[in-house]
């Protein structure tokens, strides 16, 4: 079997946008950065007017991700594309990743699912994979359950904290149930 898949969002997961304005999570540093993503949500204002975007990151996750780096291949599942790899990943000490390209971006998906999951389904190609998100739930669940051959976890992280010691041991103790013969986890 092939090493699984762990596909990373930026906001939510690794930038806890929805803690509260006045009190950054501990461990976090502020960030002001402009992707071209949020620059273009500023239509004709010049580039110099735009104010940047507030980004929190945990330098910490780094090396915590380069650590399941050894059980998985890391790959940015995020609306920030390869822009991850110029602003998230020096700040968090990660080489250049793997950056799903998404054909379509926020059309609703099927049954109600979040429109990054069929994407995902298609990318992995069956292949094994973790997937950490602040969008998910029960029915992405039950959409990869029916439409991915492999072994699939779909792990919601709270936004207003941010990855956790429980979300890195949920993704480590996944990807060491797939090197057993006998677990077949989804």
């Amino acid at each position: 079997m092939s090493r699984p898949l762990l596909y990373l969002d930026v906001d939510g997961p690794l930038n806890p946008y929805a803690a509260k304005p006045e009190r950054r999570p501990d461990g976090y540093s502020t960030h002001r950065m402009k992707p071209q993503g949020w620059m273009a949500q500023h239509g004709d204002t010049p580039p110099h007017r735009v104010r940047p975007l507030r980004v929190w990151l945990n330098a910490d996750h780094g090396r915590r991700l380069l650590e399941l780096g050894e059980l998985y291949d890391l790959v940015w599942a995020t609306t920030w594309g390869a822009e991850a790899n110029t602003f998230i990943s020096p700040v968090l000490g990660l080489p250049e990743l793997a950056v799903v390209r998404w054909p379509t971006m926020h059309d609703a998906g099927p049954d109600s699912t979040f429109w990054k999951t069929r994407h995902l389904v298609a990318h992995a190609q069956g292949r094994p994979f973790a997937w950490v998100d602040d969008e998910l739930d029960a029915a992405d669940r039950g959409f990869v359950a029916a439409h991915h051959e492999g072994p699939a976890l779909l792990h919601r992280v709270d936004a207003r904290l941010g990855l956790c010691d429980a979300d890195f041991a949920a993704l480590e103790a996944f990807a060491r149930a797939l090197r057993s013969p006998a677990s077949e986890p989804r």
